[in-house]
C-alpha cells in the first residue's frame, strides 16, 4: 500500500432489539440486524444514523457500530473520528 493511499478502517453497524433498555441483551441472536460492514468510520455512522431513526418508535431497538480494524489490529487501536 502506498503511503499516501487511505488506510481502509473497517466498521460493523448492526442491530437488534433488547431485552431491557438497561442492558445489552438481545432478545433473540436470530433476529440480529447485520446492516453492513462500511470501510470508515463516516459510512458506517450514517448507516447507523439511518437505521437508529427508522426503529426511533420502539425503545428496545438498539444499533452499533463496531471498529472492526481495532480487532483486526490492536496496535491501531487509536480513537478514529
Amino acid at each position: 500500500m502506498a503511503d499516501n493511499a487511505k488506510k481502509q478502517l473497517l466498521h460493523l453497524v448492526f442491530g437488534g432489539e433488547l431485552e431491557s433498555v438497561d442492558d445489552v441483551m438481545f432478545k433473540d441472536l436470530d433476529k440480529l440486524d447485520i446492516v453492513g460492514v462500511y470501510p470508515n468510520y463516516a459510512s458506517a455512522y450514517a448507516a447507523w444514523k439511518a437505521k437508529a431513526q427508522g426503529s426511533v418508535d420502539n425503545a428496545h431497538m438498539r444499533y452499533f457500530i463496531v471498529h472492526m480494524h481495532r480487532l483486526l489490529d490492536p496496535q491501531s487501536a487509536a480513537p478514529q473520528g
